[in-house]
């Protein structure tokens, strides 16, 4: 069983919008957080993987994170990635969140270097933890191997836990693996674990699992969030058949392109398609297709059909 403070629900990594010049937009930024909230997103994991944070400076972070919070954007409602290749990046970034009371944050291990021991990944995550030395601090795990190629292993989860037990609250699996996914749920039940794709939400909540953490959360928050408040009942099947054949449209394009060109077109703004070197956007042929693709699903961003 989950600690009562923690997060459940849908969150969302938030996109991270910006300018011709590749600044960070922070009215655009905030704008769309407060949108998600609007549509019954539970949490913002801003600066995840979907928001390009590996592309942002931690001086930028900073910036977009205040500028929530100066919007009213309640801190409770944040989950800030803020884990780095760098061990005091990190550190600041995971202090300065704590401070402004963020109540969790997610955290990557370091990823630069490839088949780490699990003495060296224990160690990284323990000097962040006991640098930060703030009883407030609550962390959850994020082990996305497809991306960072540097896994946290069952056992890794077990030393944590047992060496902070109030601090290590949580994780989202990522790895596209429901074998994973369900022997996480299964090994360790005190943990608040978050599926890293709404197609393992039902499965996953059914084996006791607190949500998911969702890149496509930025364009089909309530679709999603209608299958997390219904899954107990009849329809949740139906429910879960809809958001994730909504998933694998967009996920058969580049997906931040992607979620970027859907939000382009719900704002009229197209600013929203602009993404960080070395990504690159939709051309406008392959924007085209992917537009058809969710017009023949009948789905536009911010609307979702009850009638399933």
């Amino acid at each position: 069983m989950t600690n009562s403070g923690d997060f459940r629900g849908v969150l969302v990594p938030v996109l991270t919008p910006f300018r011709p010049r590749l600044d960070t937009n922070p009215a655009a930024f905030v704008k769309h957080c407060q949108w998600l909230l609007d549509e019954g997103a539970d949490g913002l994991a801003i600066f995840g993987t979907t928001s390009e944070a590996n592309s942002l400076a931690t001086e930028e972070k900073i910036e977009l994170l205040e500028s929530l919070l100066a919007a009213g954007v309640s801190a409770d409602k944040l989950m800030p990635g803020t884990g780095t290749c760098s061990l005091t990046d990190t550190v600041r970034l995971t202090a300065h969140a704590v401070k402004q009371g963020c109540r969790g944050l997610l955290m990557l291990p370091p990823f630069y270097y490839k088949d780490v021991s699990e003495d060296g990944l224990f160690a990284s995550f323990a000097e962040v933890i006991e640098r930060v030395a703030d009883s407030r601090l609550r962390v959850y795990l994020y082990h996305i191997p497809p991306v960072s190629a540097v896994p946290i292993s069952m056992r890794l989860i077990e030393r944590l836990l047992a060496t902070y037990p109030e601090t290590v609250v949580g994780l989202k699996d990522s790895s596209g693996d429901w074998s994973n996914t369900l022997a996480v749920l299964e090994g360790f039940p005190q943990l608040a674990t978050f599926a890293g794709s709404e197609v393992f939400l039902l499965d996953t909540l059914r084996h006791g699992g607190a949500g998911c953490i969702t890149a496509t959360g930025n364009v089909n928050p309530g679709g999603i969030r209608s299958l997390y408040q219904h899954w107990r009942d009849p329809q949740a099947e139906a429910l879960q058949t809809r958001i994730s054949e909504i998933r694998t449209v967009i996920q058969s394009f580049p997906m931040i392109p992607a979620l970027k060109a859907i939000a382009g077109r719900f704002y009229t703004d197209p600013d929203w398609r602009i993404v960080r070197p070395p990504l690159t956007a939709l051309d406008d042929a392959r924007g085209k297709s992917l537009t058809a693709a969710l017009d023949a699903l009948q789905f536009s961003m911010g609307t979702y059909l009850e009638s399933v």
